[in-house]
């Protein structure tokens, strides 16, 4: 009897060191690669923050002498505001049709079950695999067509496109994974179909939402191609756009650049903060199931 509890004891206690472990190797690995994504950030803050010969001196530490001049340019004597008003215009705009026409297809897709309905779902998510950039010349030819070249507008249904076929595919996902007594306690109600997606499944696929603006987010802010292809009016240049105008032919001040990103960062990290519990609870949904 007392070789028995000895040996459960033992067992638990090496049960329980293991699982210590694991923690001890996870908490390692992450803080290895948390390291490893904020050092391009701090690299970038630190240096924006010198004058243009201290960055080849010392270019992974603080600073001797700051100098805040770099940011007081930019926002006085060049085109940020402008840029950023013009990026933020298109990346929200983007962002909104996508949130939209994702979650109305995905809707539609969750509850059409038929080949037809897959076919369409298989073709939507096709997106995902196909780069729409190999598309570049017959996209400036459509943009030409409809007048839109050198606008910010010529952006939004090309960012649109780049964002719905990954809104589909978790959204749809998502919304399958919620039951169906509920939607059709709301048929027996007598709500209708929009009633029921505004009133029942908006709040409860806002994780996955937050998820879907996010991933978009990042790619569409920070993206150079199209904006480089269908703009050349100085007034609606992008911001990341707006920043190959500080790169010279010669030399480039590279402060003043790593300024301009710096900027440009603030409010990808603002909204990821605002939206990080939702995005975790999207990103997470149906890892835990019982």
């Amino acid at each position: 009897m007392v070789n028995i509890h000895t040996k459960t004891s033992v067992s638990r206690n090496t049960g329980s060191l293991s699982l210590e472990n694991k923690h001890i190797v996870s908490h390692i690995v992450l803080i290895l690669w948390s390291l490893l994504v904020l050092f391009p950030l701090w690299v970038m803050v630190v240096n924006s923050f010198k004058d243009r010969l201290s960055i080849y001196i010392n270019p992974f530490w603080l600073p001797k002498k700051w100098n805040f001049s770099n940011y007081g340019v930019i926002l006085r004597d060049g085109d940020f505001l402008n840029y950023f008003k013009n990026s933020f215009i298109a990346v929200i705009s983007s962002l909104a049709l996508v949130l939209i026409l994702g979650s109305l297809a995905s809707y539609a897709f969750a509850s059409w079950k038929s080949r037809v309905s897959r076919g369409l779902f298989l073709f939507m998510i096709a997106g995902m695999m196909l780069p729409i950039k190999i598309a570049s010349i017959k996209l400036l030819e459509m943009m030409r067509s409809l007048g839109l070249l050198n606008s910010v507008a010529s952006l939004i249904p090309i960012y649109t496109a780049m964002g719905i076929p990954v809104a589909v595919f978790v959204l749809t996902e998502f919304i399958r994974e919620i039951p169906a007594e509920l939607t059709e306690a709301g048929v027996m109600d007598g709500a209708g179909r929009f009633c029921i997606f505004r009133t029942i499944m908006l709040p409860l696929i806002r994780p996955a939402l937050a998820t879907v603006g996010i991933y978009n987010l990042v790619p569409f802010w920070n993206d150079l191609w199209f904006p480089l292809i269908f703009i050349t009016d100085d007034r609606a240049k992008t911001l990341l756009l707006g920043v190959t105008r500080l790169f010279g032919q010669y030399q480039t001040d590279w402060s003043k650049v790593l300024a301009v990103l710096t900027l440009s960062a603030i409010p990808v990290i603002i909204l990821y903060l605002a939206m990080s519990k939702q995005f975790i609870a999207g990103l997470t949904a149906g890892a835990v199931k019982g």
